[in-house]
């Protein structure tokens, strides 16, 4: 009796106390709106003269006071500089005429000398300047010399390093820096090979050679031959 009682009443409260959930609706997004600031409504005028007051540029800057009056100048008289200093007056020329009649024989014509050309200058030789290591050696004894160039361009000047043994023989001799044409890079290492300087003092046949580093620089002149031309057309069979 009691369980049937409780179902009921519990029946009667889920009816009297049941949640009733409203139906879904759906909301379309408000339209967009522009608002337009003018100076006509109170609202414009209130927000135009606070981005003027709140403005980076008018705050970074010194104003005057709207009711402050501008610097007034002094009254100065214009004074010119002819009123305080003379200027001195240039004499004109006397204009004399002249008496003398005319010449029957008028000058000539200018006469324009031509200088003679110069005599041309010679070949310049190639020059081999050892470094300060090889001064107590003396000058070297370079032999005679004839070079080849394979381009047109002139050369640079081409520096070697080179060991002088205790007799005064080059030992070794490397290219340092290149003229830019490699056979007269190849010719100048021979002559240099060939090279050779004054005996060191105290020098003992037999000893060990004691070797001396230094550089060579070569200083290109005029007397090497320009490359031979290429032979154009061919051969007839």
């Amino acid at each position: 009796m009691f369980i049937l009682a409780s179902i009921a009443l519990h029946a009667f409260s889920f009816y009297l106390f049941q949640i009733i959930y409203p139906p879904t609706v759906a909301l379309l997004p408000p339209p967009g709106r522009v608002a337009m600031i003018s100076a006509q409504s109170q609202d414009g005028q209130v927000l135009l003269r606070w981005l003027e007051a709140e403005d980076p540029a008018l705050a970074s800057i010194t104003q005057r006071p709207p009711d402050a009056k501008g610097i007034a100048l002094p009254p100065v008289q214009h004074v010119p500089s002819y009123l305080t200093a003379q200027p001195p007056l240039k004499q004109l020329f006397k204009l004399e005429a002249d008496s003398q009649p005319l010449s029957a024989h008028p000058p000539g014509p200018i006469v324009f000398r031509r200088t003679q050309p110069g005599a041309p200058l010679g070949a310049v030789p190639t020059t081999f300047n050892f470094s300060g290591e090889f001064e107590p050696r003396g000058a070297a004894a370079i032999p005679e010399m004839q070079f080849t160039a394979s381009r047109a361009e002139p050369p640079e000047a081409a520096e070697f390093q080179i060991a002088v043994d205790s007799a005064g023989a080059i030992r070794y001799c490397f290219l340092h820096l290149t003229s830019g044409d490699a056979a007269l890079d190849k010719q100048a290492r021979n002559y240099i090979v060939r090279c050779r300087l004054n005996p060191a003092k105290g020098n003992i046949p037999g000893t060990p050679d004691a070797l001396i580093w230094g550089r060579v620089t070569v200083m290109w002149g005029t007397d090497a031959a320009p490359p031979p031309t290429a032979k154009t057309g061919s051969a007839g069979r």
